[in-house]
């Protein structure tokens, strides 16, 4: 179906991450194509659009994964009627197979093709496969300096073990799909509740000290948050150490109160205004 815009310009890119690369083609585009190959995992699906401020149009993978090069420079054409612009990364591939390159690109569109170079950071080429191995390896202030916002996910509040609010302290526990996960471990975070963000710290790995289980929870730094439902957001911001286990709940306990006053430092020095 032909679309009724007068977009000339557009980029064109997955945009998992959104990273500083990805903006770069943003920031010489009216508007952004997001290829959706329902795979995504530090942005997932229309969370894109958090971290663009243009008009987002999605393209699912699947219904355009057999078009010729040809026949996907025809696709854009008859949806955005105006276009005169193309904007893509070095690397870009398109059409069946990823058959098209930059250059074939700039020969088949009849209009301005612009193409981003590679983009580095401290020698570092920005990518989302290279953002997601620092995340992995629990490198969390690197990765969002690369993604130039904090790497969060979000998940539903679910019931917990119930050892946080009577022998230790209380957490929020996290139900989280699709999202790459950190490394296991401890974290200064914060937690969006209703619109607001919370200096917490937050624990994610199997529970090896009490019940073994896989858990993702929050403790909203000196703040009396009371029962919390719903959808919240996690915001990674540095780690503080590696999951261990300790000998009993007396010895968690301990390492808890030293984590949370290692995360107030963190917070009264970086995330103070």
């Amino acid at each position: 179906m032909k679309l009724k815009n007068s977009i000339k310009s557009i980029a064109i890119g997955s945009f998992d991450g959104v990273h500083i690369a990805h903006q770069k083609l943003i920031s010489k585009a009216g508007a952004v194509v997001i290829i959706e190959k329902n795979c995504s995992s530090l942005t997932v699906g229309y969370k894109r659009t958090k971290y663009i401020d243009k008009p987002c149009f999605f393209y699912h993978f699947d219904k355009i994964k057999s078009l010729t090069a040809r026949e996907f420079i025809d696709r854009l054409c008859l949806d955005f009627p105006k276009l005169e612009t193309v904007v893509v990364g070095y690397d870009f591939g398109f059409g069946y197979k990823k058959e098209g390159d930059t250059t074939l690109l700039q020969k088949l569109f009849h209009g301005k093709v612009i193409v981003i170079p590679e983009v580095k950071y401290k020698n570092i080429s920005v990518h989302s496969r290279i953002i997601k191995e620092f995340i992995r390896d629990g490198n969390i202030e690197l990765a969002n300096r690369l993604l130039n916002h904090n790497y969060s996910i979000d998940g539903e509040v679910i019931s917990g073990q119930g050892l946080g609010k009577k022998e230790l302290v209380p957490t929020l526990n996290l139900k989280v799909y699709n999202y790459l996960l950190p490394k296991s471990g401890v974290y200064v975070t914060k937690t969006k509740i209703a619109n607001q963000l919370l200096p917490s710290i937050s624990f994610l790995g199997h529970r090896v000290t009490t019940d073994g289980s896989f858990a993702i929870e929050t403790h909203i730094l000196d703040r009396d948050i009371g029962e919390v439902s719903g959808d919240i957001e996690l915001e990674f911001i540095s780690f503080i150490r590696d999951n261990q286990k300790f000998n009993g709940l007396e010895a968690l306990k301990k390492q808890i109160e030293i984590d949370i006053q290692k995360a107030r430092e963190i917070v009264s020095t970086r995330l103070q205004p």
